[in-house]
């Protein structure tokens, strides 16, 4: 048997540790979020849960592994060359697409990464054989590959997301009807039975149904089954009373039920997921060995269609490399729970990460037409009592995105879907599961305001398109790795090994991705005195690249430089972009300000303001020009450019001094700036006037004339806002000193 094998079966054993990584990164969201969520406990308690769960969950993993082997292919009409290529194939595509969902802070379902990786390969080699036999059409593709499993999961993803949005919304509006957002004293008289039910239903999806491989054969098993209704209803009552007593300890039961919730999805997801990551790589082990033992590298791979149990050794090792991943990624799980967490917290004053579509905005008016058409029907009294049920209080004080209330509907419904998947045999993705049930729930708290419902609509459809996207993605990535390894042997092999490895580097070791991990941590704790300074050093930042900006910009125009230009409206759309998004949370910050001081919010609000409009000033600047150079317009004329450098040796002149004070915290030149900036007013208006009269005359280009003017009239609003946040500084840093000085 040639080496090349030996050296593959290494390969698909480094992806395999690689993709437990990548993948539990991104699942981790499923069985974190809401813990992390409702801030249930620390972030070391609730991964200690997580980590027990996962280590109960990969023992019972053993009869998934038949998906890798022989799910979505039928391995007895490959050999065992074609086969490793296939499976190879996989690992490259599969570890690739995850890494890049990861980066981009969406999470996605490594179950579909897994079957339309495995079907992209499986059709490449198909091909293949097909393509290499005359005998055989391409109507024998049929015979090779397993479709229906793959359209199985296809109708189970649309199923999945409309019945665990529907479950989701249903279950936290009878919850908040119930016990609303001031739940404390109802609590303590009914907050066991209600907590009883999650907890029965998180034992039943545990014990039941996640170590049912384990349990099965007992006898008190068989009679939990055959006697179902009965059980529950007995687990719910012991349940409820051990609840109840431990709730007369002052001890916080919602936490418990938080934490039990989080131990029953991790156990689902070592037992359900692991082979998403080591089914393809124990797979093609196991095809080496029969290889091996037969002594026939050519023979077909029949025995991968026979249920053969994994390796107790390989699960355990598996789970050790999971919670060794689940703890060395804290920072990058926080980063990609980000995503659902900012579209189900409590509140409109977030910022809107996603932009308005036409489809979100249609299903607002929508909504919005039939609340009013509900209201008109439903009597006023009962409209404002529901309504008080859904006012929002925060009554944990623990600055979380949203309560234990919601995060315990969120686990409990999120288990009993996926209990009842299972039990009907149904292939059904945690992901879609657990994320559909936190949008429906944040839907049904009224999380989803006017203010923002455009914006978590547009959120919760870039997800799921992206998980759709996950399907093309990866069948087409695969496919084409596939046929890449197939046809181009070892040559293509140690290319596209060294790519992928090169990529994956790329992608998690890198100095680049380092700083973009670093950059995305933002602190959730900053003080008055650290959002002060903070804006303070932004403001000096921003105002010295505006000025760098500003000046290539209009040196380019005259140059007609266009690959500066496009330079120039990158770097001054990535300063408008930051300071809006410092204006969209602005509010959160005020909240924090005005508990210590009005007037520091009152500062705090004019500089976000005159930093956003002046950045919006310069890229109404770089954007014409670089259009304009980039449609091959003609360039300024003589008298144009000699008013543009003049404004520009004016401008230069104000920023060196703004700079100066704002860097230097004095303030004694502030009336030349005043002076400079009335006298460059002047100047734009005379260079105006002058453009005016050309054009009266035709001596100039419409599209120059149109340029001209805009950068004309840009540059004094930009100065403008220039002016006034030099402005608001000065007035409060002598706030400041006036305030110490009385204390």
């Amino acid at each position: 048997m040639s080496e090349i094998y030996t050296v593959i079966v290494g390969i698909l054993a480094v992806l395999a540790v690689s993709g437990l990584f990548v993948g539990v990164t991104n699942d981790a969201v499923n069985f974190l979020n809401s813990a992390l969520g409702s801030k249930a406990a620390s972030m070391r308690t609730i991964l200690l849960v997580a980590s027990v769960g996962i280590v109960i969950g990969v023992v019972t993993s053993s009869g998934m592994m038949e998906v890798a082997r022989s799910g979505m292919f039928n391995p007895g009409l490959f050999t065992f060359h074609e086969v490793m290529m296939l499976y190879l194939g996989v690992m490259f595509a599969n570890v690739i697409l995850l890494g890049l969902y990861n980066s981009w802070g969406l999470p996605t379902s490594t179950t579909v990464s897994l079957i339309f990786c495995l079907l992209g390969s499986a059709v490449a080699v198909s091909v293949f054989k097909i393509s290499n036999d005359p005998a055989v059409g391409a109507a024998a593709l049929g015979d090779y590959i397993n479709s229906s499993r793959a359209m199985g999961v296809v109708s189970a993803i649309l199923l999945s997301v409309v019945i665990a949005f529907s479950c989701g919304s249903v279950v936290m509006y009878l919850s908040r009807l119930i016990f609303s957002f001031r739940y404390t004293k109802l609590f303590r008289h009914y907050g066991a039975l209600w907590c009883g039910i999650s907890l029965t239903a998180v034992v039943y999806f545990a014990v039941f149904k996640g170590l049912k491989s384990l349990l099965a054969g007992y006898a008190f098993v068989q009679l939990v089954e055959e006697h179902l209704p009965v059980a529950l209803a007995v687990c719910w009552v012991v349940c409820s009373l051990l609840l109840f007593f431990i709730q007369c300890f002052k001890v916080n039961i919602l936490r418990i039920t938080i934490l039990s919730g989080v131990f029953a999805l991790s156990l689902a997801f070592a037992g359900n997921d692991l082979v998403n990551f080591i089914g393809v790589p124990v797979a093609g082990f196991d095809a080496y060995s029969f290889a091996r033992a037969s002594g026939n590298p050519q023979m077909l791979m029949e025995p991968l269609a026979e249920n053969v149990p994994a390796n107790l050794s390989i699960l355990l090792a598996a789970g050790a490399v999971m919670i060794v991943a689940l703890w060395a990624s804290k920072e990058a799980i926080l980063r990609v729970t980000k995503t659902e967490l900012s579209l189900s917290t409590q509140g409109d004053d977030g910022q809107e990460q996603y932009t308005s579509s036409v489809f979100s905005r249609t299903l607002v008016r929508i909504a919005l037409n039939i609340n009013n058409g509900i209201e008109r029907v439903v009597p006023a009294k009962i409209r404002e009592a529901v309504g008080r049920r859904f006012e929002y209080e925060d009554v944990e004080h623990s600055g979380a995105p949203y309560d234990m209330i919601r995060a315990t509907v969120n686990l409990t419904t999120s288990a009993l879907l996926i209990s009842l998947a299972t039990s009907l045999k149904l292939p059904l993705s945690t992901t879609y599961v657990c994320f559909m049930v936190a949008m429906g729930s944040s839907l049904a708290d009224r999380a989803w305001g006017r203010e923002s419902a455009v914006y978590r609509i547009s959120g919760v459809m870039t997800v799921v398109a992206g998980w759709f996207v996950t399907a093309l993605g990866g069948f087409l990535i695969s496919l084409i790795v596939g046929l890449v390894l197939i046809y181009g042997g070892t040559v293509a092999t140690v290319v596209v090994t060294v790519l992928c490895g090169w990529i994956l580097f790329q992608s998690r070791f890198s100095k680049k991705a380092r700083a973009r991990n670093a950059g995305e941590e933002e602190p959730n704790n900053e003080s008055r005195s650290d959002i002060i300074a903070a804006l303070g050093e932004e403001v000096g930042r921003t105002m010295e690249c505006a000025t760098k900006i500003y000046d290539r910009t209009l040196i380019a125009v005259l140059k007609e430089n266009r690959k500066v230009l496009r330079d120039m409206v990158k770097e001054s759309n990535d300063l408008f972009y930051q300071s809006r998004d410092r204006k969209y949370a602005l509010l959160p910050t005020l909240k924090r300000l005005q508990s210590g001081d009005v007037n520091t919010a009152h500062y705090y609000v004019q500089m976000v303001d005159y930093l956003n409009e002046m950045t919006k000033a310069l890229v109404h600047i770089t954007r014409p020009a670089f259009e304009h150079i980039d449609n091959n317009h003609e360039g300024l004329s003589v008298e144009q450019t000699r008013d543009l450098m003049a404004i520009n040796d004016d401008v230069e002149s104000i920023y060196r001094r703004i700079n100066m004070m704002l860097r230097d915290g004095d303030f004694t030149d502030i009336e030349l700036v005043l002076s400079l900036r009335d006298q460059l007013f002047e100047s734009i208006a005379e260079a105006i006037k002058s453009e005016l009269t050309r054009i009266n005359e035709a001596k100039s280009n419409t599209k120059a004339s149109m340029l001209y003017l805009t950068i004309l009239t840009e540059t004094k609003n930009m100065v403008l806002q220039s002016r006034n946040l030099l402005k608001s500084q000065q007035y409060f840093l002598k706030h400041r000193s006036e305030k110490k000085w009385i204390k």
